[in-house]
């Protein structure tokens, strides 16, 4: 029993190339995370302003709103591969950059902010392309263990990410400089594995990218209610349900402020996405993945309603880890149904959308639970975004029928098609291996973070 509930590691036991993006891949975005958390604290450091460290995350929103969709179009008509070779290569010269600031002394915010819009439109592009990996080299039975092998690997970052980071700037002689140091080291990691991978060709009648090629991947989107249904349920759980924005205030109220349970908010959410990540093995034999994902994010709003009236300290930072147990459920199946339903012409687009949902939703999450919990009260706001979010899920299982009856076969292929598509259009792409030689884990869109 024990077996079946362990996550699915068949991707890493018979693809050599599997792994070697995997481990890459972690490495990487732990180095990712130590620049993450040096860039809010030199800025928070040089201006002791709350509301500098704020704009930290707008510099990262205001290019992926403007770029993101138009980068999924130059994805389809690119070598991927090749493409996320260039962009790779671009964001390790932007972590240097980092780290040369750092050790010159400069503290200058507005060039930390410009590195940090120039590295968010990178990772725009980037992650999308990234993103097109396995589903074209997966074989569809392996799709949806990947994809939780790749949460695994996110969970693992988001959990020890941080404190490492933290430590190695609290240590004499390192600090932040050796946070963006180790960051543009980790890069070479991830070139590694890229650089292994096949040509990723496009398809041969690909769109010239565009606002034209752009337009005709929303219409997919919005044809399709599997699709729609995805991305819909996904932003009523970071709009509603993620109060992030209200953590340091809640503390305040309950714990006294305490800057270390404040800290154990967070780890409660990383250590629930952690565990639920490696006990992801029944989650191949889901068949239907969009109701599944209707329950899990209906599991994630109520778990935040608990939180906002929890009155113990054992009980809210468990309620937090039901929340990200939750969360990491919700990333499988959302990667599952978008990757599975998505021709390949098409798959850059779409998973530009998807990188766009995931990452604006958290921040227009945190806009929305700030501005209420300001014009009630912290609790306020946290329960009634849990509870919407519940309710949200419900309207959207009612609303859209076509997702919750979507259904995936034993051997992974789609039972329902989408409109307008034919499955030849499911094909890999020209000049890659069989299904099983290669596969990539890419940089996850989580709802909780999926912000660059």
């Amino acid at each position: 029993m024990s077996g079946s509930l362990i996550a699915d590691i068949r991707p890493l036991r018979e693809s050599p190339a599997f792994r070697r993006l995997w481990a890459g891949t972690t490495l990487s975005s732990a180095g990712s995370s130590f620049t993450g958390f040096a860039v809010i604290l030199q800025v928070y450091d040089l201006t002791h302003s709350p509301l500098a460290v704020g704009l930290v995350g707008v510099a990262q929103m205001v290019p992926i709103l403007l770029i993101g969709l138009l980068g999924g179009s130059v994805t389809d008509t690119t070598d991927r591969r090749r493409l996320v070779l260039v962009t790779s290569s671009c964001l390790a010269v932007v972590s240097a950059a980092f780290a040369a600031q750092a050790f010159a002394g400069l503290g200058l915010v507005w060039l930390l902010y410009a590195l940090v819009a120039v590295q968010s439109s990178l990772t725009a592009i980037d992650r999308p392309a990234r993103a097109t990996f396995i589903p074209s080299l997966l074989p569809p039975s392996q799709l949806s263990a990947g994809l939780a092998l790749n949460q695994l690997s996110f969970q693992i970052t988001l959990t020890v990410g941080p404190a490492l980071a933290g430590l190695i700037a609290a240590t004499p002689y390192l600090g932040l400089r050796a946070c963006y140091l180790i960051d543009a080291i980790s890069f070479s990691a991830a070139l590694y594995g890229v650089a292994r991978l096949p040509a990723m060709r496009p398809q041969p009648n690909a769109r010239r990218p565009g606002p034209r090629a752009v337009a005709e991947g929303v219409r997919f989107i919005r044809r399709s209610q599997v699709l729609a249904g995805a991305f819909l349920a996904d932003l009523n759980a970071t709009v509603f349900g993620l109060p992030v924005a209200l953590f340091p205030a809640i503390n305040a109220e309950r714990f006294g402020g305490n800057p270390v349970t404040l800290g154990l908010f967070l780890t409660s959410i990383g250590v629930g996405g952690l565990i639920s990540a490696g006990l992801s093995g029944p989650l191949r034999h889901v068949r239907r993945p969009g109701r599944a994902m209707l329950c899990t994010v209906a599991i994630w709003g109520a778990a935040f309603a608990g939180f906002a009236v929890a009155s113990s300290l054992w009980l809210t930072l468990s309620l937090l880890a039901v929340a990200g147990a939750a969360d990491a459920f919700t990333v499988v199946f959302r990667g599952t149904i978008v990757a599975a339903v998505t021709p390949d012409r098409l798959r850059g687009r779409v998973m530009a959308a998807d990188y766009v949902v995931g990452a604006g939703g958290s921040q227009l999450g945190n806009l929305e639970s700030g501005a209420l919990g300001s014009l009630t009260s912290p609790t306020v706001s946290a329960l009634t975004g849990g509870l919407v979010t519940v309710v949200g899920a419900l309207v959207l299982g009612l609303a859209l029928p076509a997702f919750t009856r979507y259904r995936r076969e034993p051997d992974g292929s789609a039972h329902e098609g989408v409109p307008g598509d034919s499955p030849t259009d499911q094909r890999p792409v020209t000049g890659q291996t069989s299904p099983s030689g290669s596969a990539i884990s890419p940089a996850p869109a989580s709802s909780l973070s999926s912000s660059p």
